[in-house]
Formats: structure tokens, sequence, C-alpha cells
């Protein structure tokens, strides 16, 4: 009798919630609790370069944003199934499309059958139903709503059949060759696959559109008037320092998979691990190869010193010197330590003739690490040198003529 009265008041407070807000809850690719649990620490925070991380997931990647160098591989190459990673490159295509002025973030999208006939997460769109870019956005990065990210595709392409061919162009453009899409959103399906590396380009590009972060840090929120509600799936960006995304992604043929992007002192890193048998393995597992990076490297900007600069002589110019300048930096990815063993040593163009014109490179300098170059940094010239010629000079003869 008391297993039937639970069973009847668990129906009844079940029945007494708002469909699309329940709808929305149970869609997702979370299990609530485990969103909720701290991440543990010092998951071999102290582990050196070279050493291998205890990773329960089939492939993993520890990529530097900047340089685009593998920092941590294990299987990298494997073509698995991404189950809602797949959205990473829908997402990309998306934000191209905002940027170019194809749609805006108020553009209004009517649901498609299509797009509402959607299973997996999802945030119940009804065919007919009107929601802006901006709200279909939230639902795919917060949420991972497989209804929204082929009403995204559909605004942008059309169709989401031509807008899987625009997906598997830009991979082909991204240099991916181990990547194929099927799909939009990612469930299962067979020739739908992709690998740690290609993902971590993927995700490269991505977040080279500053929007994405707008949305792939927000914690939670709603939709329809907050009706139905929206608890983002990456628990990294509640727990873990400098997490700004990115995205998750679980089915049964991908198991537990996950991209975690994070920024820490101009060290931006992109852990990707796919294939995990559980939530928790998957975010353990991008925690062991953000501490990873985080712990071993640092990237920095090296200037070119210039206090010994001084004016360089130029031949037939209106003026006999130009002063050089070297405003531009080299960034540099470096074992934690090594930035001691940077030197630097420059050279100038010999015999500098005018015309010169301001920016014009004229000289190096070169950066080095423990004696060995790692790069240049061009020397410009900070000002315009015209040439001196016949008419330069009757002019000058003129004016000063005029101002005796």
């Amino acid at each position: 009798m008391k297993r039937l009265i639970t069973v009847f008041l668990s129906a009844v407070l079940l029945l007494s919630v708002p469909l699309n807000t329940y709808a929305a809850r149970v869609a997702t690719e979370y299990v609530g609790a485990d969103l909720e649990t701290p991440l543990e620490e010092n998951l071999q925070a102290n582990a050196k370069v070279g050493e291998k991380l205890n990773i329960n997931a089939k492939s993993a990647v520890l990529m530097e944003h900047n340089t685009g160098k593998v920092l941590y591989s294990s299987n990298a190459d494997e073509k698995l199934a991404p189950a809602s990673i797949t959205k990473v490159m829908t997402l990309i295509l998306v934000m191209e499309a905002i940027e170019e002025g194809k749609i805006k973030l108020d553009t209004k999208v009517t649901a498609s059958e299509h797009a509402a006939s959607l299973g997996g997460s999802q945030i119940w769109l009804e065919p007919g139903e009107v929601m802006t870019i901006d709200e279909l956005l939230k639902a795919t990065v917060i949420a991972s709503a497989n209804d929204a990210t082929v009403a995204l595709a559909e605004a942008v392409a059309g169709s989401e059949e031509t807008f899987v061919e625009l997906m598997n162009k830009k991979a082909q453009d991204l240099g991916l060759k181990n990547t194929n899409f099927i799909n939009s959103y990612g469930l299962d399906a067979e020739g739908h696959y992709t690998t740690a590396y290609d993902i971590a380009v993927m995700s490269a590009e991505l977040i080279r559109h500053k929007l994405i972060r707008e949305y792939s840090t927000i914690k939670m929120d709603s939709l329809r008037g907050g009706e139905s509600e929206l608890v983002n799936t990456n628990k990294l960006i509640r727990y873990y320092d400098g997490c700004f995304g990115l995205k998750t992604g679980t089915t049964g043929k991908a198991g537990s998979c996950l991209t975690a992007t994070a920024e820490r002192n101009g060290l931006t890193l992109i852990a990707v691990v796919l294939g995990s048998p559980s939530s928790k393995e998957r975010f353990s597992g991008a925690q062991k190869l953000l501490d990873y990076g985080f712990a071993n490297y640092t990237f920095i900007d090296v200037k070119a010193e210039t206090d010994e600069f001084t004016p360089l002589p130029v031949k037939k110019g209106t003026v006999k010197t130009v002063m050089p300048t070297a405003e531009d930096g080299l960034p540099l990815l470096l074992k934690k330590g090594e930035e001691s063993g940077i030197t630097q040593s420059y050279s100038f163009s010999e015999n500098l003739t005018a015309p010169i014109k301001k920016g014009d490179v004229i000289g190096y300098v070169k950066v080095y690490l423990d004696e060995r170059e790692v790069g240049v940094i061009p020397i410009k010239a900070a000002a315009t040198v015209e040439k001196l010629t016949y008419f330069v000079c009757l002019g000058r003869l003129i004016k000063g003529l005029f101002t005796l």
C-alpha cells in the first residue's frame, strides 16, 4: 500500500510540472546529480611532460589553441562516433553566417516538421513554433537540443541535407582527413565519424568566434517565458578555473564525450575526450588533460628589445635617416621554466635607399631558445622617406627663396 501511495504521489507531482519545463529537463544529456558534484582535486595535477595520464576513454587530445600544437594524445586519429560534439561544426557555420550577415540573432525561425521530429536531447519544438536564432543557439549550446540544432541548420542552408554538405566542405577546408558528417546534431548514424584530433581543430576554429563564449559560459537559462529550463551540460564551467566551454555529447555508440576549453594567463587549451564509459569519467579525463597543460606549459608573446635601436642611414632620401621599430610580437608556447633561455639578436638591411614606406621591413630580430632559433620579429620603418629627385630639390629651393 505504501508503494502504491508513493507511485500515485509521484505521478501527481509529475503531472503538475509544466510539460515544456519537464521535457527540457529530462531530454538533456546529463545526470543532474553529476553536474552538481564538484570536480575531484589533484587528478594527476603534477604530471610531467611525457608522463602517461590515466584517462578512461577511447581517445584523448590536448591542444594549445594559438599554435595548434598537440601537447598530449592517445589514439588521436581513431575514427569514432562523436555524439553531440558534432554540433561544434554546426556552430562554426552558424557563427560564420551571423558574421556574414546571412542571419541575425533576432531572426525568427519557424520550426519545420523535420526539426520537430528529432529525438534525443531536445526542447520539444512543435512544428510551426517560432524562435529566434538567439533562442535556438541557447538551446543548442546550453542544453544540446537536437531539434534546435536542425532549426539552425535549416535557417542557414534551407535544409539540413544542404547544411551537412557545408559541414563536410568546411571539414575539408580545415584539413580534417578523418571526419565525415551524416547529420548536424550527432545521433549515431552509419558513416558519421570524426577523431579527437579533428575535434580539437574544430573547437579551435569555433572559439575564434567571440560570440560563442556568450553562450557556452551560460550555466542556466530558460525559454518560452521561463517554461522551459536550460541547464548547461558542461559541469566544468561551474567548477574549473578558466573554463569557458565547449560541448558535451553522449550516445550509446559514442559513449560519453567532451571537448573542453579553458584559458589561464594567456594560455588557451582544448581538451577532447571521446568514448568514456560515464559522464564522470569524461569530466575527470578532461580535467586531467587541462591540469597537465597548465602545469607544464606557458604561452608568452616575445617583444623585441628595441632599446639599442638607432636611426639608420638612408641613401637618396629626402631625409638622411629612418628610425627602425619592431612593434610585432612573437607568440611562443614554452615548457615552464624555458622563458629564461630566450635571447635575441637583430640585423638590418644594408644600403637602405629611398623611397621607403612606413611599415616596410628593413630588418629582423631573431629569437632563440637555448641557441636554437625559434622565430623572427620583423623590423619596420617607423616613417616614410621619399626619394630625393630633381623636382623635390627644385621645390625645396623655391620654397627656401620665398621664406627668406
